[in-house]
């Protein structure tokens, strides 16, 4: 998949391009949907699939104050794109000068004159240009207009509840790791480096790996049942967030135990994968009461991911 970073910088014909527009925070199944719909069109008509979205969210250069805890990094919504085997991504900068292009206008200019689509293909919520303006009816209407095809994506169900990336977060915020998984259509992972922390998982004779991330959404404080990406190796553990109360608090931690694993992981890259959640973050009366549920959870994880 290759990836062009700014929309001046796209200068190509391709052929026969099949598009899809949107931020795709989560890339949750009713994203999914839309990318499958791109990528079956595009081999059926000999041509290229596409994938146009915006860096950063819109949100946060026009309402900083509401714009959403992130699901994804961009590198890890990249991934997400290739795997739904996306051709090409153009990520548009996203500033106010852009924001401010009347909808008519970004049809013409990008879709038509820059890109040359020949196919769109957009959720049933969709919205684009200054203010939102741009609706799926004027859409289809700069389609006739312009010499390409609009098609709309129905939402995706799970279990009566629309998929969506807001649903999601709020899911996920709440430790409701499971569910946030079926909206997902995987488990839902941060990654990050490898640092040194302050060492007392090993003192407590559970080492652990403490995760700088980048991510802006974590998971609820509390311990859950993770599977561990390093370097290509899938490892099974039991992750710890939140600002260790029994030991008078911190800063908040995202720290991963790893079972029959004794490698030095520093400065490694490790992407966690959340299974199940545990419980709850706990204060303990003291080290001991401490390591007799750290040695629970790491039976409990086990439990969980023994089919994994």
């Amino acid at each position: 998949m290759r990836i062009v970073r700014g929309v001046k910088n796209f200068a190509e014909r391709l052929p026969n391009p099949v598009l899809t527009l949107g931020n795709f925070d989560g890339v949750h199944l009713g994203h999914q949907a839309i990318f499958q719909k791109v990528v079956e069109r595009a081999r059926e008509i000999g041509g290229t699939s596409v994938a146009f979205t915006f860096e950063p969210h819109p949100l946060k250069v026009l309402a900083p104050e509401r714009s959403p805890q992130l699901l994804n990094t961009f590198h890890g919504k990249m991934r997400l794109f290739e795997c739904a085997g996306i051709e090409l991504v153009i990520c548009a900068n996203f500033t106010r000068v852009f924001a401010d292009q009347h909808p008519e206008d970004f049809a013409r200019d990008v879709l038509h004159k820059q890109i040359g689509v020949k196919e769109v293909y957009v959720g049933y919520d969709y919205a684009f240009g200054k203010g939102r303006e741009g609706s799926i009816e004027s859409l289809k209407r700069m389609g006739t207009t312009y010499g390409f095809k609009v098609g709309i994506i129905e939402p995706v169900q799970v279990d009566g509840v629309v998929v969506s990336s807001s649903t999601a977060r709020d899911l996920i915020s709440n430790g409701r790791i499971a569910e946030a998984a079926r909206l997902l259509g995987r488990n839902y992972t941060i990654e990050g480096e490898v640092v040194h922390g302050s060492h007392r998982g090993h003192e407590l004779g559970f080492p652990t790996a403490n995760l700088k991330t980048s991510n802006e959404l974590i998971p609820a404080f509390g311990v859950y049942a993770v599977l561990a990406r390093v370097e290509g190796r899938t490892l099974k553990g039991v992750a710890s967030i939140g600002i260790r109360p029994t030991f008078d608090s911190g800063p908040v931690s995202v720290e991963v135990f790893l079972f029959e694993f004794h490698e030095n992981l520093y400065g490694r890259e490790m992407e966690v994968a959340f299974v199940e959640r545990l419980r709850g973050e706990e204060r303990f009366s003291g080290v001991d009461e401490l390591v007799r549920q750290i040695r629970k959870d790491v039976q409990h994880a086990q439990e969980v991911l023994k089919f994994l």
